[in-house]
């Protein structure tokens, strides 16, 4: 098993996903209306999961309330082999989305998490240090733009930032972003201190409306307030995805594959790409910024595979490792 996230008593080198925790309820068409079914979800959590089922050793930190959902989602991160070490046990209610999904849209989603555990998460909840085998920090989701959950990421980003090296995502989620200003605002700061930048071409049009998803990529590549980004990766849905680096840019196509559920597919894209450079030993800073143009083709393809496999399941359902080497070809 490859780890690139710290599991207690290893001597391997990894790193945690830090974010939300909450339960995703898809709906299911039946003769006397939708019926919901509840899924793991939360961006941060459906990554560390998706790793664990890849064969990675996966951490997550965040806060997860001990109510009957909170109970849902502990027993099924450890079905996965998630470890729970970094988890903040809350006794404020498990945050809750209802997803509707309509061919070829994004999915829509309500959501009822004021109050709730995975905002509640403050500084004295964080570790006080990481060990030093911890080598990556994947933050991600709506977590980091509400509060007070916002700004104990936030620090624990400015504290880990040169330490380890920093995956972002911003999977945009216009309904719980405070003001579009506020929201772009924070996360430009978090651009100061990502090494990797994942963001699907819905959420730069969210963030920047009219401007082209290339534009915006090569734009944070270029940021005056250096170090930045070393590697922007665009997700395009159909389109496959598209990578900007000091290599230029590259592009990969998507697996087709008879889509039934998009939801947590971005989450599994980022798991693939953190499994690819874990596995090729590219897990630092300086191993990313010096990845050729045909390494980095590698890495989206196998991100676009654990993408394409989980759209063949309903809600966040990342496929085990043997599934992906089963199912898709390559």
């Amino acid at each position: 098993m490859t780890r690139i996230l710290h599991i207690a008593g290893s001597s391997e080198r990894g790193g945690v996903a830090c974010g939300e925790a909450l339960v995703d309820f898809t709906a299911e068409r039946t003769e006397r209306g939708p019926r919901y079914a509840p899924h793991v979800g939360g961006a941060s959590l459906n990554v560390a999961v998706a790793l664990a089922r890849l064969g990675v050793a996966a951490a997550f930190l965040g806060g997860l309330s001990r109510d009957v959902f909170g109970r849902f989602l502990r027993a099924q991160l450890l079905h996965s082999g998630v470890d729970p070490r970094y988890i903040s046990d809350r006794a404020e209610p498990t945050a809750l989305a209802f997803v509707q999904q309509e061919g070829g849209r994004e999915p829509e989603f309500s959501f009822y998490g004021h109050g709730t555990a995975e905002r509640a998460l403050r500084p004295h909840d964080l570790p006080p240090a990481f060990p030093p085998d911890v080598e990556a920090l994947h933050f991600a989701g709506y977590s980091l733009l509400v509060e007070p959950v916002g700004a104990t990421l936030e620090a624990l980003g400015r504290r880990e930032q040169g330490r380890r090296l920093i995956l972002l995502d911003p999977n945009v989620r216009p309904a719980l972003t405070p003001g579009l200003d506020a929201g772009r605002a924070r996360l430009e700061t978090w651009l100061r201190r990502a090494d990797v930048v994942k963001a699907s071409r819905p959420d730069l049009g969210v963030l920047y409306p009219g401007v082209p998803a290339g534009e915006v990529a090569r734009s944070w590549l270029a940021r005056p307030d250096a170090p930045g980004p070393v590697l922007v990766v665009v997700t395009l849905a159909s389109d496959g995805a598209v990578a900007f680096s000091t290599a230029g840019e590259v592009r990969v196509p998507s697996v087709p594959v008879p889509v039934i559920d998009t939801v947590g597919a971005g989450d599994a894209f980022s798991a693939g790409l953190l499994e690819w450079l874990s596995r090729a030993r590219r897990l630092t800073r300086d191993a990313v910024a010096r990845l050729g143009s045909s390494e980095i083709a590698a890495a989206l393809a196998r991100a676009a595979r654990v993408a394409g496999l989980t759209c063949t399941r309903a809600g966040a359902d990342p496929p085990h490792l043997a599934d992906l080497e089963r199912t898709l070809p390559g």
